[in-house]
């Protein structure tokens, strides 16, 4: 995909997007739920209220991403996710 995709609102749930290049993409409202994102650079993309719950970003690089009010529960990830600042392992937000 190329990086200025305009996916807002889309269903890519239980997709295979393993190693897809989504750098700023709009996936605002997206339902990425159990959507297969490792290895997925999403850097600087908008994910406002997205559900990832359970999608897999192992290795996936969220750095600069815009993730308010996104559903990030049960997503897994691994050492190699760049999570975006303010972010943690798990996709907690830090204090």
């Amino acid at each position: 995909m190329k990086s200025s995709q305009f996916l807002a609102g889309a269903d890519l749930s239980g997709a295979n997007l393993h190693g897809a290049d989504l750098r700023g993409a709009v996936l605002r409202g997206a339902d990425l739920r159990s959507t297969n994102l490792s290895d997925a650079n999403l850097s600087s993309a908008n994910l406002i209220d997205a559900n990832l719950r359970g999608a897999n970003l192992s290795g996936a690089d969220l750095r600069g991403a815009i993730l308010r009010g996104a559903d990030l529960r049960g997503v897994i990830d691994n050492e190699k996710t760049q999570w975006p600042v303010g972010y943690g392992a798990g996709g907690v937000q830090q204090p």
